[in-house]
């Protein structure tokens, strides 16, 4: 098995809907609030797939076969974004969500590497970062295992907690 990074698709609204209103993670991301399935279509439909026009670029993560091929049709188990590209600094957000059922199977780590060999390689990026709630003890423990420095501590960021800032600087 294998990891894809891909475009987003019509098709992949569904999955948007199920992600985009979980509560539980609603605390540790930008999103607070419910998004109907229109409100994702149109996402789809406005944004451009090009980070440098939209300052965003968000992927779907694909588990497939090692012949390249979509496993059973294509098994979606999450999203990546670039987002708040700034040109002239070089430098982007990264942000990650892996299904439930995925999780701790490796993916993130797998998806975090892909991210950022286009960051780095092709975006040409010097600097990408994560701002992390303290208390997501596995996304934290996932940056720090993947070589990423603690940065500013972020006091009272969320009404839930602290936060971390993770840098990771072009080598």
């Amino acid at each position: 098995m294998s990891l894809a990074l891909r475009k987003l698709e019509p098709t992949d609204v569904p999955y948007l809907y199920q992600w985009e209103n979980d509560a539980s993670v609603w605390s540790d991301g930008a999103n607070h609030n419910p998004l109907s399935q229109q409100d994702l279509r149109d996402y789809v439909s406005q944004t451009t797939g090009d980070i440098y026009k939209d300052c965003q670029l968000r992927l779907i993560i694909e588990l497939r076969q090692t012949s390249g091929q979509p496993k059973d049709g294509g098994c979606t188990i999450g999203c990546a974004d670039l987002f708040d590209l700034d040109i002239r600094n070089r430098r982007a957000a990264i942000g990650l969500y892996i299904a439930p059922e995925y999780r701790g199977q490796g993916y993130a780590s797998e998806v975090l590497s892909q991210l950022e060999q286009y960051a780095f390689g092709f975006l040409q990026l010097r600097v990408v970062y994560a701002v992390i709630s303290v208390r997501n003890t596995a996304c934290n423990a996932l940056f720090e295992k993947s070589g990423y420095t603690p940065s500013t501590p972020l006091k009272d960021w969320t009404l839930e907690s602290d936060a971390v800032i993770w840098l990771k600087a072009r080598r």
